[in-house]
């Protein structure tokens, strides 16, 4: 099976699997275990457990659904808030609406620090929607996919949204913002912003070739401290060394 049709397939499992126990909760008022893709956020638990911050804060950089393939869902559910950033509206719509105790930004992330409107590709399959034209063609032409639409969204610098939205630093940031995770994190200031924990997705694939390990964005954070903590294989979770 093509790493394409696994995630798919992941993807209809996590669909299905919050349905049901969405209406098992609603009778046992017991919680999913977990909500992310490959149980990031059962691990993301672990490390701040280690570290001994009981309720962590979050920046959720393309947070696409309120539970559905959510790394920050778990830590909501157990009494943490954040701020959450989505550029789709109408996805952006349903994590207003269920993460009511949340920053909700309907925005874009920004690689510098001027405000502007840019293009939003939204794709027929949303969870690939992108503000790179580059990444949208790429997933037009290897996908698949078509571009269903293409709207103005405001982006902000994401130094601008933690100094506007945080006392101080969030304890945990989440990207997954298709075709930029990288560029975004080269503009982080980690000089004036510390979070213990990241995780970022380090997997770009096609439909048709061999999916592709961002090692780039592990050497970045090693060399700003950060060990890989663990690795889904999706997607890679780094801990600030100094944070123990």
């Amino acid at each position: 099976m093509n790493i394409k049709k696994y995630i798919k397939l992941k993807n209809y499992i996590n669909t299905i699997k919050y349905k049901l126990n969405f209406i098992k909760n609603k009778f046992t008022k017991k919680h999913k275990v977990s909500y992310s893709q490959c149980g990031e956020d059962i691990i993301i638990g672990h490390a701040f457990q280690y570290i001994g911050i009981k309720r962590p804060t979050y920046l959720d950089l393309g947070a696409h659904h309120p539970f559905i393939i959510s790394n920050t869902a778990l830590l909501y559910k157990n009494g943490s808030t954040g701020v959450c950033i989505e550029a789709d509206p109408a996805s952006f719509r349903a994590i207003k609406k269920y993460r009511k105790n949340d920053t909700c930004l309907n925005i874009g992330v920004g690689i510098d620090s001027k405000n502007r409107d840019a293009d939003f590709y939204v794709m027929c399959s949303r969870v690939l929607s992108t503000f790179s034209k580059r990444e949208a063609e790429r997933i037009v032409r290897d996908e698949g996919q078509k571009i269903k639409s293409i709207v103005k969204i405001p982006i902000m610098s994401v130094n601008q949204i933690i100094s506007e939205n945080f006392k101080d630093k969030p304890n945990f940031v989440s990207i997954d913002i298709e075709g930029w995770d990288f560029e975004v994190l080269k503009s982080f200031d980690f000089e004036k912003y510390r979070p213990e924990v990241f995780c970022v997705e380090t997997l770009t694939f096609t439909q048709y070739t061999k999916e592709q390990k961002l090692n780039n964005i592990i050497e970045f954070m090693k060399e700003k401290n950060y060990f890989v903590f663990a690795d889904t294989y999706l997607n890679t979770i780094f801990v600030d060394k100094y944070s123990f």
